[in-house]
């Protein structure tokens, strides 16, 4: 089957920087975009609230016929997705396995320096680290940048605010081969994090790399225009300003 409506479900906003590479690559005739912005953020939660609250919103895109669902949150990718694909009758793809492709795909070096950003949740699940070990990276750092999360959500993609915290994480760090910008938020700060290692590492990005997984996955079509539906737990007029932003940064 090649998917023409798909869903794509974040606990917030974070899932817009991988919403925005999905609109470009025009892959999809319409895309069904859910926030849970009531219970945002899902980084500092337990594995069983998170599941819990990632299972509730499977319920909402089983209303809305869509054939295959893209969970553009790391965390949820991390902890849920296992148990999102098992309730539900549609394909559902996290970010994290297409992430760890990409990397493989333009890093062949196994001795290079790789470091992962990520939520708390997310880096204490070790999901990143445990899959780049299992195909023989071994010179891996990851990182909690929990901080760069409501920056990011307070419009903040730049200045002095912004370059404290970079300086603050990574002042000690020595410059890596690759970064992965393990939380969908980071895309959007994504400039300043390559500056600060004067632009030598390769980054990769949530959105791009679901898309070559995808592109690879399935015979996908293009499409002239896409249909975009928003919808949020709570406060859909600020998420879809805030898309509005994201979308044309």
């Amino acid at each position: 089957m090649i998917p023409r409506k798909i869903g794509v479900f974040d606990s917030g906003v974070g899932g817009l920087s991988v919403l925005k590479s999905i609109i470009s690559s025009q892959h999809f005739e319409t895309i069904v975009y859910y926030g849970d912005t009531a219970r945002v953020p899902y980084g500092t939660r337990s594995k069983e609230v998170i599941t819990q609250y990632s299972l509730e919103a499977l319920e909402f895109f089983n209303t809305h016929n869509i054939d295959l669902l893209i969970v553009a949150c790391n965390t949820i990718s991390a902890y849920a997705l296992k148990q999102m694909q098992q309730n539900a009758n549609y394909p559902i793809i996290g970010v994290i396995e297409p992430g760890v492709l990409a990397l493989t795909n333009k890093i062949k070096n196994k001795d290079s320096k790789i470091l992962i950003l990520g939520t708390k949740a997310t880096i204490n699940s070790n999901i990143y680290a445990t899959l780049l070990q299992d195909k023989g990276y071994s010179n891996i750092q990851s990182l909690q940048t929990s901080l760069f999360v409501p920056m990011v959500e307070e419009g903040i993609f730049s200045g002095e605010v912004l370059n404290s915290a970079i300086k603050y994480y990574f002042n000690n760090i020595n410059i890596p081969d690759a970064i992965i910008l393990g939380c969908t938020h980071f895309p959007l700060i994504s400039k300043e994090i390559s500056n600060f290692f004067n632009n030598k590492p390769i980054l990769i990005h949530s959105g791009e790399s679901i898309v070559e997984y995808l592109q690879a996955k399935y015979k996908l079509q293009r499409f002239d225009t896409t249909n975009i539906e928003f919808y949020a737990s709570d406060n859909l007029e600020k998420l879809k300003a805030t898309a509005n932003i994201w979308l044309n940064q």
